[in-house]
C-alpha cells in the first residue's frame, strides 16, 4: 500500500509546461488541421465526381430515351404510310401493266414504230415506252448513241424509269453489257470483234445517278429506298465482282477513271457502302480526284473524316487545284486557302513547260507541247476562279491576257504558207514545171535535161583519124534510155551547122503526134 502523505508536509506544485510542449501542442493541431481540410477536400471531390457522373448518365439516359422516342415515332410512321406506299405501288403496277399491254398491241399492229427522234417530248415518249415494256436491251441502245444530248437525257430519263414495274432490277439490266465486266471486250478476245468500243461508263453514271430520285419513298422520302432484298443483294455481288477484278484491270493505279466512277456511284446509289473498305474508297477517289463528281462521292460514301488526309495527298501530288474543289465541297478553305494553291499549280505548270523546251528530245515538238501544257493550266485556274468567285482575291485578267497570247501564238503558226501564183512547181520534187499549154503544142516540149551544146568543127591543123571506133551508149538514167542513138566521133560528120539530133518519140518521123511524156529532172 502506499504511503499517506503527511497532512503538515509541505506539497510541490508540478512544473509549468515548457516553450517545447507548446510547440509540440501547436504542430500537432496544425498537422491535424491540414489533415481535415485534405479529407474534406478530397471528399468534396467525390462528391462532385458523382455529381458530374450522375449528370452525364442522366443526360444519356435523356438522350435515349429521345432517340428512342425518335425512333417509335419513325417506325411508326413507316408503319402508318406502308399502307399509303403499297397502295400507290399497286396502282403505279397496275397502271404500268394496262400501258405495256397497249404497247405491246400497238407493236403489233405496226403503230409503234422506232423513228427517228429530234424533240425532247420524243425521246420521252421513247423512253418510257421502252420502260413500260421493260426492254432494257433498246433502251440502253437509245441511250448511247445519244452522248451529246446528254442534258436532256439527263432531264427524261428519271420521268421515263418511273414508268418501269421495278426499276432498280431494269437499271442493273441495262447496264449489265459493260459493269461489272465490259463483256463486249470478252466478246472481242473471243474473236468476235469490239463493234461498239468507244467508252460506256457515262451511261453507265447516268442511269445509276437517275435512278435516284426513282428510288426515293414518295412519302419518306430518302428514309426509305424502295429497293427490294434480292435487288440489293444482287448489287452487292456485283459490287464484290468488280473488286475482284481490280487485279486483272492493273490495280487502282491503271484502271479507268470511268470504271472507278460507276463503281462508286453503284455504291451510293445502292447504299452498299461496308466500313471495311474505307480505304479502297479512299485510293480510288484520290486516283481519280480530276472527275468532276468525285468530292460530293466521297462525301457520301462516308470519307469526310478522311479529307485531310486527302488534301494533303492531292497537294503533293501537284493536283492543287483538284484539291481546291474537296476543300469547298468540306468547308476546309480556312485551312487550305484556294489562292495561294492556285499559284502554286501555275508555278508547277510552267516549270513543266520550261523542262519541255529544254528536253532534247522533243526538240521538234517542244514549243507545241509547252504552249499546250501552260494553257491547259491556265484554263483550268481560270474556270476555278469563276466557279467559287474568287476574283477580288485573284484577279484573272493578267490570266486570261496570257491565254490570249498564247492562243495567238498558236494560230498564227497554223497560218499556211502562201505561194506565189506565177510560180508553179512540181509537187513530187519541186522541180520547175512545163509551160501551162504546153501540150496543146507539137513543139514545145520542153525536157528537163540542160540544153544541148551546139558542137562546132575542129581547128584545121587538128587532125583525126579517119576511122574512129565507135562510142558506146551512156548508161540508162532512171529507167530511161538514151536521148540519142551510138554516134560515131568524125571530122566529117560535123558540118557547120549544129548536129541536128535524130528525131524523138513522135517528132518529125512521120508519125502521128503523142502527148509529150515529162522526165523526172535531175536535182
Amino acid at each position: 500500500m502506499g504511503s499517506i502523505a503527511d497532512p503538515g508536509e509541505l506539497v510541490h506544485p508540478e512544473p509549468p509546461p515548457s516553450f517545447d510542449d507548446f510547440q509540440r501542442q501547436t504542430s500537432l493541431m496544425t498537422s491535424c488541421t491540414l489533415l481535415w481540410k485534405e479529407l474534406s477536400d478530397h471528399f468534396t471531390s467525390l462528391e462532385q465526381d458523382l455529381e458530374k457522373k450522375s449528370a452525364a448518365l442522366k443526360a444519356k439516359f435523356e438522350t435515349l430515351d429521345n432517340e428512342t422516342k425518335l425512333f417509335m415515332d419513325e417506325l411508326s410512321q413507316r408503319e402508318s404510310t406502308l399502307e399509303t406506299t403499297l397502295s400507290m405501288a399497286l396502282k403505279k403496277v397496275e397502271k404500268t401493266k394496262k400501258e405495256a399491254i397497249f404497247a405491246a398491241a400497238s407493236k403489233e399492229n405496226g403503230e409503234n414504230r422506232d423513228g427517228e427522234v429530234d424533240d425532247s417530248v420524243g425521246v420521252l415518249v421513247r423512253l418510257k415506252s421502252y420502260c413500260i415494256r421493260m426492254d432494257f436491251k433498246n433502251f440502253w441502245g437509245f441511250v448511247v448513241v445519244r452522248k451529246k444530248e446528254l442534258e436532256l437525257l439527263r432531264q427524261e430519263i428519271p420521268k421515263a424509269l418511273g414508268e418501269c414495274v421495278d426499276p432498280p432490277k431494269f437499271v442493273l439490266e441495262a447496264i449489265s453489257e459493260v459493269f461489272p465486266v465490259d463483256i463486249r471486250k470478252c466478246a472481242e478476245n473471243n474473236g468476235g470483234g469490239n463493234l461498239f468500243g468507244n467508252d460506256l461508263g457515262w451511261a453507265c453514271v447516268l442511269l445509276l445517278e437517275s435512278l435516284i430520285p426513282v428510288m426515293v419513298d414518295p412519302v419518306l422520302g430518302k428514309k426509305r429506298m424502295l429497293v427490294t432484298p434480292k435487288i440489293k443483294e444482287r448489287a452487292e455481288e456485283i459490287a464484290e465482282i468488280w473488286k475482284r477484278s481490280l487485279e486483272e484491270r492493273g490495280g487502282i493505279e491503271n484502271v479507268k477513271t470511268p470504271d472507278v466512277h460507276t463503281f462508286l456511284q453503284h455504291l451510293v446509289t445502292f447504299g452498299i457502302v461496308k466500313e471495311d473498305d474505307l480505304e479502297l474508297y479512299r485510293k480510288l477517289v484520290v486516283a481519280s480526284a480530276w472527275r468532276k463528281q468525285m468530292p460530293k462521292l466521297a462525301v457520301s460514301l462516308g470519307l469526310g473524316d478522311k479529307m485531310p488526309d486527302m488534301i494533303e495527298e492531292l497537294i503533293s501530288r501537284g493536283q492543287q487545284v483538284d484539291a481546291v474543289h474537296f476543300t469547298f465541297e468540306v468547308g476546309l478553305v480556312d485551312k487550305y486557302p484556294p489562292v495561294p494553291l492556285l499559284k502554286a499549280f501555275l508555278k508547277d505548270a510552267k516549270k513543266v513547260a520550261t523542262s519541255i523546251l529544254e528536253d532534247p528530245n522533243n526538240s521538234g515538238r517542244a514549243a507545241h507541247l509547252a504552249s499546250k501544257k501552260e494553257q491547259s493550266a491556265l484554263r483550268a485556274v481560270i474556270k476555278c476562279i469563276e466557279e467559287y468567285k474568287l476574283e477580288e482575291e485573284f484577279p484573272p485578267e493578267s490570266l486570261k491576257k496570257r491565254l490570249e497570247q498564247l492562243e495567238k501564238t498558236k494560230a498564227e503558226k497554223r497560218k499556211p504558207v502562201v505561194v506565189p501564183a506565177n510560180k508553179r512547181t512540181r509537187a513530187s520534187t519541186g522541180g520547175p514545171m512545163p509551160p501551162a499549154k504546153a501540150g496543146r503544142l507539137t513543139n514545145a516540149y520542153v525536157s528537163s535535161f540542160p540544153a544541148a551544146p551546139a558542137y562546132v568543127r575542129s581547128p584545121p591543123y587538128t587532125q583525126y583519124p579517119a576511122g574512129m571506133p565507135t562510142y558506146p551508149s551512156p548508161p540508162a538514167i532512171y529507167g530511161h534510155g538514151s536521148r540519142s542513138p551510138p554516134y560515131a566521133y568524125s571530122p566529117e560528120a560535123y558540118p557547120g551547122a549544129p548536129l541536128t539530133y535524130p528525131a524523138y518519140g513522135a517528132y518529125g518521123n512521120g508519125m502521128a503526134p503523142a502527148s509529150p511524156v515529162y522526165q523526172q529532172p535531175y536535182y
